[in-house]
């Protein structure tokens, strides 16, 4: 069993650690958070494993949706495609609002 408040502290230092990278070169950064990012989800109990997370029941859509637009957007970065910087921003923005929605849902539960 996890300490309480454990993963809280990592996922806030890996997120100060990301940060110069999101600065300097956010379609390099992006992997990096769509990791951290399905981490959390996991953890706080979204299904990313299911055909269509999204629609599962008992979740929270509009957190779904942010993570798929910017895991879309992550995967072409990944595969070379020519991805524009405001899709890349986008989906820093995405990844960024899904951070301050978990920790912020850690908070609430401890």
């Amino acid at each position: 069993m996890s300490e309480p408040g454990l993963d809280r502290h990592e996922w806030e230092t890996e997120w100060e650690q990301l940060e110069p990278d999101l600065e300097d070169s956010p379609s390099e950064a992006l992997h990096e958070l769509d990791d951290l990012i399905a981490r959390m989800l996991t953890e706080a109990g979204y299904p990313l494993d299911t055909q269509d997370p999204v629609d599962d029941e008992g979740i929270d859509p509009e957190v779904m949706t942010s993570f798929v637009a910017a895991r879309e957007i992550t995967r072409q970065v990944d595969r070379g495609d020519d991805v524009d910087p405001g899709d890349v921003a986008q989906a820093v923005n995405y990844y960024r609002e899904l951070y301050e929605h978990l920790i912020g849902r850690e908070i609430d539960l401890s």
